[in-house]
């Protein structure tokens, strides 16, 4: 069931500031009109593009987009201690990835581990949390091997996200560069090789969710536009798949590259951004097989749509609109899962990243 509604909801949003101005947005959305306001600004160092929150939300953690190209310092992770109250941040420490462009990170179920991805290096990295919330130097980074068809974006291996499943034995990698989903046994703080499971050539898995009870994974597709479902089988860690479907309306033409994928809480509705043809995609969720339906699409405001995140109580929608330089907030239909636009949003440069306290 849906939560009740109460007065307000604290989100943070990710950015590609350059390092000069302020890059993470602790902001709030006011839960009976879905307006949105600032409430505080972190510097965040260099291209805090991407943010994930400990499970006990005392700490949040970002990756710092670098490279080592034209003598940059490469990619960083930097944690902060999220003040109680206010959801301000006070950076903690910061640690290198020992990769190009981290782009995705996560913290493990348990609180014990952060893993980062690195989009140019296809490597990911995996760091031990001490217990005030401060980042130790990596302890692993796997190199991802292989290639896909598309010379210029799959040339060779891109780690593009990395989650813990909801039982925290396995982690799930989207590598773009090889169209696969790797799947590793996280064991004594390592990540061990499990297995695999194939996409179309070309299609370029980018983020995934699983559904609220675990049966069933949903990767979208950043190349070829699509969303591929697999049921998931949590015992052995194996992933089946059983159904692709677009992501864009009939008649879209021109180029168009998928980005962010979440799941209602409910697991009724699926939502999943497009660059491109610059909207969100909204599909019908059938909880006995996993499989989609195409319900609609929303442009409202919507100018690169690369990140959002649904509330926890699954009342709102807020989104990032890049290159409007904008995040905004829809309110969500519970019978049918449209989406309806609330207000004019606030101005937060090159947003990326949406994610709720």
């Amino acid at each position: 069931m849906p939560e009740p509604l109460t007065t307000s909801r604290t989100f943070y949003v990710g950015t590609y500031s350059d390092g000069s101005g302020p890059g993470i947005h602790c902001c709030c959305l006011d839960r009976q009109s879905g307006a949105l306001s600032l409430v505080s600004q972190t510097m965040g160092g260099a291209k805090p593009s991407f943010l994930a929150l400990h499970p006990s939300g005392k700490y949040l953690y970002a990756v710092n987009e670098l490279a080592v190209e034209g003598g940059g310092p490469g990619g960083g992770v930097s944690a902060f201690i999220v003040e109680p109250g206010t959801g301000g941040l006070q950076l903690l420490n910061q640690q290198a990835t020992h990769g190009d462009h981290p782009c995705h990170l996560s913290v493990d179920r348990s609180g014990k581990y952060l893993m980062a991805a690195n989009y140019s290096s296809g490597t990911l990295a995996l760091f031990p949390i001490g217990k005030d919330g401060r980042l130790q130097e990596t302890c692993q980074v796997i190199q991802h091997r292989g290639s896909g068809p598309d010379p210029k974006r799959q040339a060779g291996p891109h780690a593009h996200a990395i989650y813990p499943d909801p039982g925290n034995r396995f982690v799930l990698a989207c590598d773009l560069g090889t169209d696969k989903i790797v799947v590793y046994r996280l064991e004594h703080g390592q990540l061990i090789p499990h297995g695999e499971a194939a996409l179309s050539g070309g299609a370029g898995p980018r983020h995934l969710d699983f559904s609220p009870d675990g049966r069933f994974v949903y990767v979208i597709n950043e190349l070829n536009s699509t969303v591929t479902v697999f049921t998931y089988d949590a015992e052995p860690g194996s992933l089946q798949p059983i159904q692709t479907i677009t992501t864009l309306p009939a008649g879209a033409g021109g180029r168009n590259l998928c980005a962010e994928i979440a799941m209602h809480p409910t697991g009724k509705f699926l939502y999943g951004s497009n660059r491109g043809c610059h909207s969100i995609v909204i599909y019908g969720v059938d909880q006995g097989t996993g499989r989609l339906t195409l319900a609609g699409h929303v442009t409202d405001r919507i100018n690169e749509p690369r990140g959002f995140a649904l509330d926890p109580g699954g009342n709102f929608l807020v989104a990032g609109s890049q290159h409007s330089d904008r995040v905004i907030a829809f309110a969500v239909d519970l019978s049918s899962g449209a989406l309806r636009l609330c207000g004019e949003g606030i101005a937060v440069p090159k947003p990326v990243c949406v994610i709720f306290a």
